[in-house]
């Protein structure tokens, strides 16, 4: 029998192995949405799952056609270490259909090479009710503060190569 929420410990659960993708275009913006599940307003950067078998790669690619209806994009540069982030305390057996404790992230740079035209976030299974390009600087001032720590690391990897394409 599942436990109540409020009784969960982080240890209790494992964290979900997952993809994120700090997609940029031509002009060194980032794209993010702005979630449709969420009473808060909150925006990120794509992510999700990563299937058995998948590389984080091959994961990337999929899980930005689901997200935003284009997997236009080429590989820069695969951050070296896998993240990992908590759920808060309310959040835990209720986010991620309940079974994790958080998210254990292997983040991709990757360039957005078709025009704005190609994105949508009305997919089959929508996760973004709008979206938007970002400076990569404004990035941590719109992320959930339980996303905030990953969201900075992830800038400091990617920060040299995620301006204007030349």
């Amino acid at each position: 029998m599942a436990k109540p929420h409020n009784f969960l410990r982080h240890d209790d659960l494992p964290y979900r192995p997952c993809v994120g993708v700090m997609l940029i275009n031509r002009e060194g913006l980032v794209f993010v949405g702005r979630r449709i599940d969420q009473t808060v307003e909150g925006w990120q950067m794509p992510q999700g799952g990563i299937d058995p078998g998948e590389t984080p790669t091959e994961a990337a690619l999929r899980e930005l056609k689901e997200e935003i209806g284009t997997s236009n994009a080429r590989l820069m540069r695969e951050h070296d270490d896998w993240l990992a982030y908590d759920l808060p305390q309310h959040l835990l057996g209720v986010a991620l259909h309940g079974k994790y404790r958080g998210q254990k992230q292997k983040w991709l740079l990757m360039r957005f090479l078709g025009d704005d035209s190609e994105i949508t976030v009305q997919t089959p299974e929508p996760e973004f009710a709008s979206w938007k390009w970002l400076a990569v600087e404004a990035l941590p001032r719109l992320i959930v503060p339980f996303k905030r720590d990953t969201y900075e690391k992830v800038i400091a990897a990617f920060q040299d190569l995620a301006g204007p394409e030349v």
